[in-house]
Order: structure tokens, then C-alpha cells, then sequence
């Protein structure tokens, strides 16, 4: 696992965390969307191997979490289509750590 910088990432202020895709219209929405909800620093790469790495740092600490993911059905087909890879991350994060549950609303 990558070790990244604790002091980069901001505090997720809220449980469960909502993740509301249902006004995005590029890419570039969702990432924005991540990055914000998950406190994710500045350098965060915007592709699915960043998401991975940085979700494996902040839930290896245990500490309990609920994603509620909106507005997937309602995407454009490109976007869920990439979305699909998307949930296939947090599926694998919730395999890897018991502590977060992720729940397509």
C-alpha cells in the first residue's frame, strides 16, 4: 500500500457520506464530488487507482463509515458506464475493510 501524506487530506465531516451524482454531467463532476465528500488532497490523480489508493488510506483507520451513493441510474450512459468501474472500487474497499459500507441509493 502506498503511504500518503495524512496532513494533505480534510476531514470528512459528515456519516453517512453522500455522494449525490445526480446533476453530473462530465467526468469531471464526479471527481469533484469525490474529491470534496472524501477529503481528498490536492493532488489527487482523478482515475480509479487514486480513488483506490487514497480510499484504502483513509479506511484503514477503522473508523466507521456509510457512503450513500444517489444519482447513478440517472447519469448519462458514458458516466455510469465509468461509474460501474467506480462502484466496482467501493465494492472492493468494502471487501477490504469491514468499517465502510457503501449503499447505491
Amino acid at each position: 500500500m502506498t503511504v500518503l501524506d495524512k496532513n494533505s487530506f480534510k476531514k470528512i465531516s459528515e456519516n453517512p457520506i453522500i455522494l449525490d451524482f445526480s446533476l453530473c454531467k462530465t467526468l469531471e463532476d464526479i471527481h469533484f464530488i469525490l474529491k470534496e465528500k472524501f477529503g481528498l488532497p490536492e493532488y489527487y490523480g482523478k482515475n480509479l487507482d487514486a480513488i483506490w489508493d487514497l480510499l484504502c488510506d483513509i479506511f484503514s483507520e477503522g473508523k466507521n463509515y456509510v457512503v450513500e451513493i444517489y444519482g447513478y441510474n440517472k447519469l448519462e450512459r458514458n458516466l455510469r458506464d465509468y461509474c460501474s468501474g467506480l462502484l466496482s472500487v467501493f465494492n472492493d474497499i468494502s471487501t477490504e475493510y469491514s468499517s465502510v459500507v457503501f449503499k447505491v441509493i
